[in-house]
């Protein structure tokens, strides 16, 4: 993506929620405002009429898991508040996706 979409690179961000973690940095990032459900990559652009990309990723069969229901829970809020929000499984999808998203014409801002 760095190199097909650098203004997507610039205002993409990785959310690091997953992972395993010990009781004590869970606790502290919790803490912090770690929320589980919240989608892994965030581009800050707004495309097609939308405000921002938001992508879940999972995995590629044979290692494939169900999406979990903080996870749709998000996904679900993030649309209804006018964001793209999918889940892809594996980087190929991932980037037809991102293309697609960035091909679209920009959405128009209106100021009050």
């Amino acid at each position: 993506m760095k190199l097909r979409h650098p203004l997507a690179w610039r205002l993409a961000y990785h959310v690091p929620n997953g992972g395993h973690r010990h009781k004590a940095t869970a606790a502290k990032l919790k803490a912090q405002g770690v929320k589980a459900g919240v989608p892994d990559i965030s581009i800050a652009l707004a495309r097609g009429g939308h405000h921002g990309l938001y992508i879940e990723f999972k995995a590629t069969p044979p290692h494939d898991a169900d999406v979990a229901s903080s996870q749709k829970e998000w996904l679900c809020a993030l649309v209804e508040q006018g964001y793209k929000a999918v889940v892809c499984r594996g980087m190929k999808e991932a980037m037809a996706v991102i293309d697609d998203y960035l091909a679209q014409p920009a959405t128009e801002v209106v100021s009050a």
